[in-house]
């Protein structure tokens, strides 16, 4: 597996995994999550034209999406009900999704975008606790809870180099 930035060509494919990854959501007990019908095919090739999309592929096939930056996102300036573990640089990774539950897909992405930077911020919604199962597996602490732009919370996490 490898992963790179993503292409034109790749958008058809990444729209089905975010179609996807809304129906594993509401499958798992997060029906407020991406419901607002982003992410998808015009949200990648946004991040594309902004050199922050990426796959990862394997073989060809495109198994998951992300955006990652190394930009300060302006919704993790202020964190209520803690603190970040580190104020230093830090990547973020937004938007992933992937093609193939339980593949370690997940933790391959994170551990390509940690060797970046290493110092990741990341946050996801409080009923997403797959997702909260997969930050905790692969490093990251809870750190307490950031508003979107919109007003919405989510448990935000961080993961640093010790």
């Amino acid at each position: 597996m490898h992963i790179r930035k993503t292409v034109e060509a790749d958008l058809a494919k990444i729209g089905e995994i975010y179609e996807n990854a809304k129906i594993f959501m509401r499958a798992t007990g997060n029906p407020n999550q991406w419901n607002s019908g982003t992410p998808n095919i015009d949200t990648a090739k946004e991040d594309m034209e902004k050199g922050i999309g990426y796959v990862a592929e394997e073989n060809g096939e495109i198994l998951a999406v992300f955006m990652f930056s190394q930009e300060d996102d302006p919704t993790y300036a202020k964190i209520y009900g803690g603190e970040w573990l580190s104020n230093a640089p830090y990547g973020v990774i937004h938007r992933i999704a992937v093609a193939k539950q339980g593949q370690g897909i997940i933790g391959y992405c994170i551990h390509e975008c940690f060797a970046r930077c290493g110092n990741l911020r990341m946050d996801t919604h409080r009923d997403n606790l797959p997702m909260q199962h997969a930050l905790l597996k692969h490093g990251f602490e809870y750190c307490g809870i950031i508003r979107l732009a919109n007003g919405d919370e989510r448990l935000a996490y961080q993961k640093i180099k010790k």
